[in-house]
Protein backbone atom coordinates (compact mmCIF):
# COMPACT_ATOMS: atom_id res chain seq x y z
CA UNK A 1 0.00 0.00 0.00
CA UNK A 2 3.42 2.20 0.31
CA UNK A 3 4.27 4.01 -2.42
CA UNK A 4 5.59 2.49 -5.88
CA UNK A 5 8.94 2.25 -6.32
CA UNK A 6 11.02 5.06 -7.88
CA UNK A 7 12.00 3.57 -11.03
CA UNK A 8 12.77 0.19 -12.66
CA UNK A 9 15.91 -1.17 -10.96
CA UNK A 10 16.73 -3.60 -13.73
CA UNK A 11 17.13 -0.93 -15.93
CA UNK A 12 19.00 1.85 -13.93
CA UNK A 13 22.89 2.84 -13.57
CA UNK A 14 24.54 2.37 -10.30
CA UNK A 15 28.26 3.51 -9.11
CA UNK A 16 30.02 6.84 -10.60
CA UNK A 17 27.87 9.40 -12.74
CA UNK A 18 30.03 10.21 -16.60
CA UNK A 19 30.62 13.47 -17.65
CA UNK A 20 28.03 12.92 -19.89
CA UNK A 21 25.09 12.23 -17.68
CA UNK A 22 26.14 15.13 -15.54
CA UNK A 23 26.06 17.33 -18.58
CA UNK A 24 22.81 15.60 -19.24
CA UNK A 25 21.06 16.70 -15.93
CA UNK A 26 22.46 20.37 -16.19
CA UNK A 27 21.02 20.91 -19.41
CA UNK A 28 17.60 19.44 -18.44
CA UNK A 29 17.54 20.99 -14.84
CA UNK A 30 18.04 24.49 -16.77
CA UNK A 31 15.68 24.11 -19.31
CA UNK A 32 12.84 23.10 -17.09
CA UNK A 33 14.19 23.70 -13.68
CA UNK A 34 13.96 21.77 -10.17
CA UNK A 35 10.61 19.94 -9.94
CA UNK A 36 9.62 15.76 -10.81
CA UNK A 37 12.53 14.04 -9.79
CA UNK A 38 10.45 10.64 -10.94
CA UNK A 39 10.10 11.31 -14.32
CA UNK A 40 13.67 13.59 -15.10
CA UNK A 41 15.44 10.48 -15.83
CA UNK A 42 13.37 9.25 -18.57
CA UNK A 43 12.80 13.11 -19.97
CA UNK A 44 16.88 13.78 -19.90
CA UNK A 45 17.64 10.83 -20.99
CA UNK A 46 19.07 9.17 -18.20
CA UNK A 47 19.07 5.63 -16.96
CA UNK A 48 19.14 6.84 -13.35
CA UNK A 49 16.73 6.75 -10.67
CA UNK A 50 15.00 9.89 -9.52
CA UNK A 51 16.57 9.48 -6.37
CA UNK A 52 19.75 9.59 -7.60
CA UNK A 53 19.30 12.75 -10.26
CA UNK A 54 18.17 14.74 -7.53
CA UNK A 55 20.95 13.77 -4.93
CA UNK A 56 23.35 14.48 -7.73
CA UNK A 57 21.59 17.59 -8.38
CA UNK A 58 21.78 18.31 -4.73
CA UNK A 59 24.78 17.71 -3.69
CA UNK A 60 27.18 18.43 -6.63
CA UNK A 61 26.22 19.95 -10.15
CA UNK A 62 23.97 22.97 -8.29
CA UNK A 63 26.10 26.14 -9.62
CA UNK A 64 25.29 28.10 -6.02
CA UNK A 65 27.34 25.20 -4.47
CA UNK A 66 31.05 26.67 -2.69
CA UNK A 67 33.66 24.46 -3.14
CA UNK A 68 36.82 23.75 -1.16
CA UNK A 69 37.99 23.79 2.40
CA UNK A 70 35.29 25.59 5.19
CA UNK A 71 36.70 28.83 6.52
CA UNK A 72 37.51 29.80 10.25
CA UNK A 73 33.97 31.79 10.32
CA UNK A 74 32.42 28.69 9.65
CA UNK A 75 33.24 26.26 11.27
CA UNK A 76 32.42 28.62 14.30
CA UNK A 77 29.02 28.89 13.13
CA UNK A 78 28.76 25.11 12.56
CA UNK A 79 29.46 24.75 16.51
CA UNK A 80 27.31 27.70 17.34
CA UNK A 81 24.62 26.25 15.50
CA UNK A 82 25.35 22.32 16.52
CA UNK A 83 25.63 23.16 20.16
CA UNK A 84 21.82 25.04 19.59
CA UNK A 85 20.05 22.50 17.14
CA UNK A 86 22.25 19.26 17.50
CA UNK A 87 22.10 16.98 14.61
CA UNK A 88 19.53 18.96 12.26
CA UNK A 89 21.98 19.21 9.70
CA UNK A 90 19.40 20.54 7.42
CA UNK A 91 18.58 23.24 9.63
CA UNK A 92 22.39 24.11 9.86
CA UNK A 93 23.35 24.30 6.10
CA UNK A 94 20.57 26.37 5.54
CA UNK A 95 22.09 28.94 7.50
CA UNK A 96 25.67 28.32 5.55
CA UNK A 97 24.50 29.22 1.92
CA UNK A 98 26.52 26.90 -1.11
CA UNK A 99 26.86 23.98 1.84
CA UNK A 100 25.35 21.02 1.48
CA UNK A 101 23.58 19.47 4.87
CA UNK A 102 25.61 16.02 3.85
CA UNK A 103 28.81 18.03 3.26
CA UNK A 104 28.25 19.78 6.55
CA UNK A 105 27.56 16.47 8.26
CA UNK A 106 30.59 14.72 6.92
CA UNK A 107 33.00 17.81 7.87
CA UNK A 108 31.58 17.89 11.71
CA UNK A 109 32.46 13.93 12.23
CA UNK A 110 35.78 14.16 10.50
CA UNK A 111 37.55 17.60 11.78
CA UNK A 112 35.20 19.50 14.08
CA UNK A 113 34.55 16.76 16.76
CA UNK A 114 37.89 15.81 16.61
CA UNK A 115 39.17 19.22 17.39
CA UNK A 116 36.68 20.11 19.79
CA UNK A 117 37.96 16.38 21.57
CA UNK A 118 41.51 17.80 21.41
CA UNK A 119 40.21 21.20 23.27
CA UNK A 120 38.90 19.04 26.10
CA UNK A 121 35.25 19.70 24.68
CA UNK A 122 32.75 17.18 24.69
CA UNK A 123 31.09 17.40 21.05
CA UNK A 124 27.57 16.44 22.24
CA UNK A 125 26.63 18.94 25.17
CA UNK A 126 29.62 21.17 24.47
CA UNK A 127 30.57 21.06 27.84
CA UNK A 128 34.23 20.84 28.79
CA UNK A 129 35.14 16.92 28.93
CA UNK A 130 36.24 17.67 33.17
CA UNK A 131 34.10 16.57 35.74
CA UNK A 132 32.98 19.83 37.97
CA UNK A 133 33.42 17.89 41.52
CA UNK A 134 36.65 16.25 41.03
CA UNK A 135 38.38 18.11 38.50
CA UNK A 136 38.78 15.02 36.63
CA UNK A 137 38.72 13.96 33.11
CA UNK A 138 35.57 12.11 31.96
CA UNK A 139 35.39 8.96 30.11
CA UNK A 140 34.06 9.69 26.95
CA UNK A 141 32.01 7.35 25.12
CA UNK A 142 33.20 5.95 21.60
CA UNK A 143 31.88 7.09 18.81
CA UNK A 144 29.74 4.89 16.92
Amino acid sequence: MGRSPCCEKAHTNKGAWTREEDERLVAHVRAHGEGCWRSLPSAAGLLRCGKSCRLRWINYLRPDLKRGNFSRDEDELIVKLHSLLGNKWSLIAARLPGRTDNEIKNYWNTHIRRKLLGRGIDPVTHRPLTDATTGRRREHAPSR
